[in-house]
């Protein structure tokens, strides 16, 4: 009798240990996601800082044979100084304004940025510089690094946001991680469609 019932119930515990099973693998989704959504941020802050360490040796070297260009180069300096106090953790993620705020401060660094490479235009010799040309080069690099960064980022959080809003990881969402929100992403700012001039 015990055996004619374990037959019977043995599809029915077997279907249940499935479904326990498939739960487990998504309970680890959703951390999963927002771990690996953080370390896209990670990413793209230091890209960023990449970029604002450069500036000062830029900066330098423009001085050094544009004086007259005291605003182009006062403005970069100012620039730098706010990108680089705006900071952004992966606990602030979910905060579209705070995101918004770095957001904005790296867009004014990246006009300040634009001018400045303008104005070497202007000096044929700074043109010819090794170290300028040098730095150029890495800047260039740096915001390939950047837009990359940036995307992946974009896409991580697409992909958390999307989780936490769709079955079965709404349910997880509604239950055990009612405390995780949505992610902000980068929104496009004016003049997105133009990429930020930095050959010579």
């Amino acid at each position: 009798m015990t055996a004619r019932i374990w037959r019977l119930r043995a599809p029915a515990f077997v279907a249940v240990l499935c479904l326990t099973l498939s739960g487990c693998g998504g309970y680890n989704i959703i951390p999963t996601q927002e771990e690996q959504a953080k370390a896209k941020w990670a990413d793209v802050q230091n890209n960023y800082q990449r970029r604002a360490d450069l500036i000062p040796n830029l900066v330098a070297t423009v001085q050094g044979y544009a004086k007259q260009e005291r605003d182009v180069l006062t403005a970069v300096t100012e620039a730098r100084a706010k990108a680089t106090q705006i900071k952004v953790d992966a606990s602030q993620l979910t905060d579209p304004e705070k995101l918004k705020q770095f957001q904005d401060a790296q867009a004014q660094l990246t006009g300040a940025l634009g001018r400045l490479l303008a104005v070497s235009e202007n000096y044929p010799d700074l043109k010819s510089n090794q170290n300028f040309l040098a730095l150029q080069s890495q800047l260039e690099g740096t915001e390939n690094r950047i837009a990359v960064a940036r995307r992946d980022y974009i896409e991580a959080v697409r992909t958390y946001n999307t989780t936490l809003r769709t079955f079965p990881g709404l349910l997880w969402a509604a239950t055990l991680f009612r405390n995780n929100k949505p992610m902000a992403e980068f929104s496009a700012t004016e003049g997105a469609q133009t990429p930020p001039q930095v050959k010579f």
